[in-house]
């Protein structure tokens, strides 16, 4: 799964590797991204790429309770187009979760360390998302998203069986094409990225708890 995860870039280099248009959008650094906080997505509009926020934690536009949203950070690849709370944002709402990297915990027994996974270009990179756009009883619309897993390749499946899906440039072009609805074409996307262009390493036990957010989190621990 991905729990957490962070983003450090400034905006000119998101820009960079999204091929946003010029913005004004203000990037807040995150350490230490939770579930329910927001985060920032590359979607298409009019046939560009645009930065926006989006709640993590996907909360189905039919969902009573926005409480649900808490239990949809993730979704899995390979049933993503059979659930009811995914398969329709499949179709026609996907985006791409901006990031420098996340954790995962490695367990060995009783202990659990915090590791940091990240590309060996240090470039910021985009998970497969989903969003939906929610209805409070008041009014009040929501825009939430989640991030997609899939099985761990080589380099992960020290740490854990699963990882997010990380899409290369040529996929995230055809992830954020909306005129694209073939469900193969897109599910086919959703593979693990190549093991050899990723790193990760151990880092201070800060990170457990989402209150500590600096970048005190992504150093190596001693």
């Amino acid at each position: 799964m991905c729990g957490r995860f962070v983003l450090f870039s400034d905006l000119k280099d998101i820009q960079r590797a999204f091929d946003l248009a010029p913005s004004q959008t203000e990037v807040r650094q995150s350490y230490n991204v939770a579930p329910t906080q927001q985060v920032y997505v590359v979607v298409q509009r009019a046939g560009a790429n645009a930065l926006e926020t989006m709640r993590w934690g996907l909360i189905p536009s039919w969902a009573k309770d926005e409480k649900i949203g808490s239990r949809m950070i993730n979704a899995r690849a390979e049933s993503v187009a059979e659930k009811p709370s995914f398969k329709r944002s499949l179709q026609k709402r996907r985006c791409l979760v901006v990031a420098d990297g996340f954790y995962e915990w490695h367990t060995e027994g009783a202990k659990k360390t915090p590791m940091f996974i990240k590309l060996k270009s240090d470039a910021p990179f985009g998970f497969a998302g989903l969003y939906d756009v929610w209805k409070s009883p008041d009014g009040e619309e929501v825009t939430s998203c989640t991030i997609i897993t899939t099985s761990a390749n080589a380099m992960m499946k020290k740490i854990h069986d699963r990882m997010p899906v990380i899409l290369s440039k040529d996929a995230q072009k055809i992830w954020l094409d909306p005129e694209i609805t073939d469900v193969e074409k897109l599910v086919a996307l959703l593979k693990p990225y190549p093991a050899n262009k990723m790193q990760a390493f151990a880092v201070s036990p800060l990170v457990n708890s989402p209150k500590n957010n600096s970048a005190d989190c992504i150093a190596p621990a001693k």
